[in-house]
């Protein structure tokens, strides 16, 4: 006698979940973010548009999440930085792999789109506040501040500006696309927030 199993309908939900974000980073490269609908996402992952809106409240939300996925940046457990002991190897690593992934095409069209979108969807600025800015912006403090403690930084050193010298001036530089960085821009970059941030003798 055979017997037929139950489908997995979690099986098959993930699946589709993985096609729509997908065809959402596929669509965004391929049109830009301004033409990007739920209903060309639904077409291309051959799924309802019923189950987009199941999951997601807006196209921006879909290709937050497509984002997240594409970089695993969305994990529930802590962020931790490496931490070698000299911040400025760690720095620099830190600063050449963020450069290396802006540079990537597959992540460059989707990240730019949700960039600016952002700025005009404040739901859309506060679930990326909180499920990636702020995670990783204190993963980044408590790296410095273990630079602090080893005397590697000014005590008194502003982290917050810290941050903001180090990658302002790389956000801007791809925001206008300035074309592709210098091997040792980042480098560079590290260079000079380090003898303004160094403990003074």
């Amino acid at each position: 006698m055979t017997t037929r199993s139950t489908p997995d309908t979690s099986r098959r939900s993930e699946r589709s979940r993985k096609a729509i974000l997908q065809a959402a980073r596929d669509l965004v490269a391929e049109t830009g973010y301004a033409k990007l609908t739920i209903e060309a996402i639904a077409a291309r992952a051959k799924v309802g548009k019923q189950t987009i809106y199941r999951w997601w409240p807006s196209k921006g939300a879909v290709l937050l999440d497509s984002v997240l996925a594409l970089s695993q940046a969305d994990q529930d457990q802590d962020i931790t930085l490496p931490d070698t002991g000299d911040i400025e190897t760690d720095l620099k690593a830190l600063m050449r792999a963020t450069a290396a992934e802006f540079a990537a095409p597959a992540f460059a069209a989707p990240l730019r789109a949700l960039t600016i979108e952002i700025t005009a969807d404040p739901r859309l600025a506060d679930d990326y506040h909180k499920r990636v800015a702020a995670p990783m912006e204190e993963a980044k403090k408590q790296r410095l501040r273990s630079a602090q403690r080893a005397g590697q930084l000014a005590a008194d050193a502003d982290l917050d500006l810290i941050l903001d010298m180090l990658y302002a001036p790389l956000a801007q530089h791809w925001m206008l696309h300035s074309g592709p960085l210098a091997s040792d821009y980042t480098d560079r970059l590290v260079d000079a927030v380090l003898r303004a941030f160094s403990p003074r003798t």
